[in-house]
């Protein structure tokens, strides 16, 4: 429809009264009266008929909106060819705005003269699209009569066919509820919605629901959805919420009507659809589960979501609550036809079947298990519950990553879980150095307007929110953080909220009032871990002073972030000229001595005040006592046993003159920290050697491979640990990398030969002169000699 100058005047006007209006409905939605704001979306009735021949949809949508005062409807519609509107069933004015049509003035590539101002203007005209994007372009003229009269809502409760409440009759006689009916078709659609032979799928980019049916694509415009798909006879159509029925049409041939209903109210981006010719395979544990593929994938199918129903039941027990939608359902299409390895929709998740794995193929099976697991998880923190603004993002995602962090703990090994979260943290802590890994600072990267929520940034930012989250744990303890997301469940089930939403400063408040965190630190640890960017660096030495029988530790404390990027940080002058020194973060950091006597911690280190910090350990073992005696089995100060690994009758001392065996520095990740420990190699031998920590052999392993000289006493160490059956094998695969790395002419090769020798001992038959098939009876082992083909 073309658009005339009156026309266009109202609608610009109206689209200005929407803009301004945009920050008064988020608050009134929150609030719950948003009568006289922008239209707000009831509920939404979705109709279509897919041509998979002639890659095709129409149909129609049905929507419940509430008017606002000046009588039009602004909605998002791209590439949409709109045929027909009705309000309440008679036909409406309408105009459609394309976003991508050209509104920016041609004098604004007249300056350009250069790469650099080239940039610039083309950086401009993109922007300006962004924000073009987020204005409504399907206008609908609605009529302006404020409330219905009695004969309208007697029409309107015959067709819902139902009788409404006294409290729906108060409501609509308020607020102005109109029926709206658009019927439109897609053909050939670019965005959005993707053909490819014979499989259709959606994707949740942002702000791509509107590109396959018309809606408020707005995160905080939630409701409640009905949806009817039609396709060929031998197509599936998998959506959204729970299937109801599926109805064979009149057609010739026949055709097949599936019918979901979608009971939760969320946002239009997470109305996803799948159609292709899938298999279906019910989970055995339950009704709630469905997994379906192509045919060809049936068998990998059932070997990939085997142990599903073990992570579904956890989290249902971990938040003491049940799913929040009615079912949930995967869907595996081929590579080539995924936009992205997974698409997150409500109740459903569509994923690239290359996670798919065989009975035969196990070197997959970990990671497919995560990636399943948290997809599922942002199904309770992402969807059912969302952020409040686009600073709250990274609380949703944190929570979603320590959940399925909490899976893999308990299903796949506390080791496991430790080992991924130690080289999570030293990727954050080499990254962290910018605005774009600041979690909720709309200031420190306004700059790069929202990009750094995608790609390498975006994957730094999953890891920094859920290390802040589980810094935020060891403070409160695990059951205290636990009844807190609970709660969020809780509240979010309240009938009463209009909207499921969360934010940062709530979280907090829930820190404070269930964790029992104080708020002197909360009001420290917030604005620095969270609304700023950088991470502790620790560079740090000890001497041992035998007189005093005490352990003198010097510290150097720095930040990965540059100075400039400090501007986040409150209280923190950048022109400052001690900059280094106003910079720190809340708490204590903890040191742990291991001792002849037993291993020992000392909280005592500030990780705020002086950069330059001289502390004073005093040490328990009695070296004159213990220098010629078989060492004990230690303990705490407090009177908890150790590790539980006495120490060797061999003396394995740096210095016969001290009683220490080895040092390390926040041994349980209370912190997100870079820490540099300068301590005499045979300290590090006895680190990867005693400790039992998974953590503290994979740091020793570090730095006994960046030795700049090497000794025959390393090498064999790290032969030893690969040699060791009992230990943890991402490790030892580390030890065999170690090993490869350092060997050269100075230790005569002996690294290579401890590898070969290796593997010649667990897979060369001598009897034939060939390896030996593999040997997937011990996991561990596997995938220790996979590495080294």
């Amino acid at each position: 429809m073309y658009v005339t100058k009156a026309t266009h005047a109202l609608i610009v006007t109206a689209e200005c009264e929407m803009a301004k209006a945009k920050k008064a409905k988020n608050e009134e939605q929150r609030g719950g009266d948003n009568s006289n704001a922008e239209a707000v979306v009831k509920h939404q009735k979705l109709c279509l008929s897919i041509d998979m021949d002639n890659r095709r949809i129409y149909g129609y949508t049905e929507l419940q909106i509430v008017i606002p005062d000046n009588g039009i409807v602004g909605l998002h519609a791209d590439n949409l060819a709109i045929e027909r509107v009705t309000v309440d069933g008679e036909p409406a004015e309408f105009e459609v705005f394309p976003h991508y049509q050209h509104l920016d003035p041609k004098d604004r590539w007249c300056v350009v003269s250069s790469a650099t101002s080239a940039a610039d203007a083309s950086g401009s005209v993109y922007l300006s699209s962004l924000e073009l994007e987020l204005l409504p372009n399907l206008l609908i003229m609605c009529s302006k009569s404020d409330k219905p009269d009695n004969r309208q809502q007697e029409d309107l409760e015959m067709d819902k066919g139902e009788e409404l409440s006294s409290d729906a009759n108060r409501l609509c006689s308020v607020q102005n509820i109109k029926h709206v009916r658009i019927e439109y078709w897609v053909e050939k659609a670019e965005t959005g919605i993707h053909f490819n032979n014979n499989v259709l799928h959606t994707n949740n980019q942002l702000r791509r629901a509107r590109c396959w049916f018309p809606c408020m694509d707005d995160s905080l415009q939630c409701c409640c959805y009905d949806l009817e798909f039609t396709v060929a006879s031998n197509f599936v159509a998998v959506s959204s919420g729970t299937l109801l029925h599926q109805v064979l049409t009149n057609d010739e041939p026949p055709r097949k009507t599936y019918v979901y209903k979608l009971n939760v109210p969320v946002a239009a981006q997470w109305i996803s659809l799948a159609v292709a010719p899938f298999e279906i395979l019910p989970d055995r544990h339950g009704g709630l589960l469905s997994h379906f593929c192509l045919p060809s994938n049936l068998s990998k199918l059932r070997n990939t979501v085997g142990f599903f129903h073990n992570a579904f039941s956890h989290y249902e027990d971990y938040l003491s609550a049940s799913f929040p939608f009615g079912s949930y359902t995967q869907v595996f299409i081929a590579p080539e036809m995924a936009i992205s390895s997974w698409s997150l929709g409500a109740s459903i998740n569509i994923f690239s079947s290359h996670v798919m794995f065989d009975e035969k193929i196990i070197d997959q099976t970990i990671e497919t298990r995560t990636r399943l697991a948290y997809a599922l998880a942002r199904q309770w923190f992402g969807v059912y519950i969302t952020p409040e603004s686009p600073d709250d993002e990274w609380l949703l995602d944190g929570l979603a990553g320590f959940l399925s962090d909490s899976f893999i703990k308990r299903f796949l090994g506390n080791n496991e879980a430790r080992y991924r979260r130690y080289k999570a943290n030293n990727a954050v802590c080499q990254a962290d150095d910018s605005g774009a890994t600041a979690l909720s600072s709309s200031l420190a990267s306004k700059d790069l307007y929202g990009t750094q929520c995608i790609g390498f940034y975006g994957k730094i930012r999953s890891w920094k929110s859920v290390a802040v989250l589980q810094m935020l744990e060891k403070q409160m303890g695990p059951e205290s953080f636990r009844k807190i997301l609970q709660n969020i469940i809780l509240r979010a089930r309240d009938g009463n909220r209009p909207l499921r939403t969360l934010s940062t400063k709530e979280f907090r408040h829930f820190a404070n009032k269930m964790g029992n965190l104080e708020r002197p630190f909360l009001k420290e640890f917030f604005p620095r871990w969270v609304g700023s960017c950088g991470c502790p660096v620790l560079k740090m030495g000890f001497s041992y002073n035998k007189r005093k029988n005490m352990l003198e530790l010097a510290v150097l404390r720095g930040c990965t972030s540059r100075p400039d990027s400090w501007t986040g940080v409150d209280n923190i002058n950048p022109d400052s000229e001690n900059r280094e020194s106003d910079v720190g973060w809340p708490g204590m950091m903890s040191i742990r001595v291991h001792e002849l006597d037993g291993m020992y911690d000392h909280p005592i280190l500030p990780m705020a005040g002086e950069p330059w910090q001289l502390l004073e350990i005093q040490c328990h073992s009695k070296l004159a006592a213990k220098r010629f005696q078989k060492t004990k089995k230690g303990s705490k100060a407090d009177g908890s046993d150790d590790n539980g690994d006495a120490v060797a009758t061999t003396d394995v001392r740096s210095n016969s003159e001290s009683p220490l065996l080895w040092l390390r520095a926040d041994p349980e990740m209370e912190y997100l920290a870079e820490v540099h420990c300068n301590q005499p190699v045979q300290m590090w031998i006895n680190q990867l050697e005693k400790d039992k920590d998974v953590i503290a052999q994979a740091q020793a392993i570090a730095v006994l491979e960046a030795l700049p000289q090497l000794s025959f006493s390393v090498v064999n160490a790290l032969n030893n640990f690969l040699s060791d059956s009992k230990a943890f094998w991402r490790v030892r695969i580390q030890a065999a990398y170690a090993l490869a790395t350092t060997t050269s002419e100075d230790t005569d090769w002996t690294g290579l030969f401890h590898l070969i020798n290796f593997y010649k001992s667990r897979r060369f038959d001598p009897n034939i002169g060939l390896p030996r098939p593999n040997d997937f009876h011990d996991f561990q082992e596997y995938f220790v000699l996979e590495v080294m083909h």
